[in-house]
């Protein structure tokens, strides 16, 4: 088994990867900034976003860039120009996270994260906002909600729920809704990724370290990538997956944790090569 490679280092949190138009992209968490980061390891800024964290990133069937602005509930659009627009006002939902957007221009964003939900609730929904921009809720009852993939075929939605440590699956019918929810496998995860073999990478847990787990429909874990900090988002891209890390640790709060790493930033990319190439979206 290799080892990860240090691609670049001076993130705050680097979370949301995607590969675009032959680059990693990501959220830079604490830095307000969306990154393309190309094979080298240089970055370039390609917006920057009037938030704090988090927020997340997908791309329009045009092109566009969309940004979720979690705090504010607000759906970003980028245009021609550069400038930040409002797509979708989603603020009377609460707060958001994660985004996908599907083959058929179906935009599934999550939100209802709460750190210290009441006990046996469970707040997280997914809402989705359609290419004509109506918007409505298609699933509720999730423990926080974070990353999710579409696969391939535009049939199925996986999102994570990372306070029940499993991937949940959707059916995705016709007019965009979401149905026969199961569990795909029980593992956590936050920024997942799928790839042509329909397996899933998702950051985690393994032997008490940080690790990227390759995970089959199940649960049984395919491939592991141990790593030295927390790892909150992975993408595939150019025969390589790329992992975004930084130095969280779970006995801290919150806060004391953001309140560290925006005065020390450890985010880090790292890659490992994989054979196996990406599928699905984002």
């Amino acid at each position: 088994m290799s080892a990860p490679e240090v691609l670049l280092t001076g993130l705050v949190i680097g979370e949301s990867a995607r590969w675009h138009d032959g680059r990693l992209w990501c959220s830079n968490w604490g830095a307000q900034e969306v990154l393309a980061v190309d094979r080298d390891g240089r970055r370039e800024v390609m917006a920057r976003v009037p938030t704090t964290i988090p927020f997340s990133i997908d791309w329009l069937p045009d092109g566009r860039l969309l940004v979720v602005s979690g705090p504010e509930g607000l759906l970003l659009r980028q245009e021609s120009s550069g400038e930040l627009v409002t797509h979708a006002d989603m603020s009377s939902y609460g707060g958001l996270n994660e985004i996908v957007v599907d083959g058929r221009g179906n935009i599934y964003v999550n939100g209802g994260c709460d750190f210290q939900p009441g006990s046996g609730e469970r707040p997280g929904f997914i809402l989705l906002i359609t290419p004509d921009g109506s918007v409505r809720r298609v699933a509720d009852e999730l423990a926080f909600p974070n990353g999710m993939v579409v696969t391939p075929d535009n049939s199925t939605l996986v999102v994570v729920e990372s306070f029940a440590a499993q991937l949940t699956a959707y059916d995705i019918l016709a007019d965009g809704s979401l149905s026969n929810r199961r569990v795909w496998a029980p593992r956590t995860g936050d920024g997942i990724c799928i790839d042509a073999d329909g397996a899933i990478w998702a950051p985690s847990w393994a032997d008490d370290r940080p690790a990227c787990l390759r995970i089959a429909e199940g649960g049984e874990v395919l491939d592991t990538v141990y790593l030295e900090h927390a790892c909150f988002a992975c993408t595939l891209g150019d025969g390589t997956l790329y992992i975004l890390t930084a130095d969280w640790h779970l006995q801290d709060t919150f806060d004391s944790n953001l309140a560290r790493l925006l005065t020390t930033p450890t985010g880090r990319v790292h890659t490992y090569r994989t054979p196996i190439p990406k599928a699905g979206r984002p």
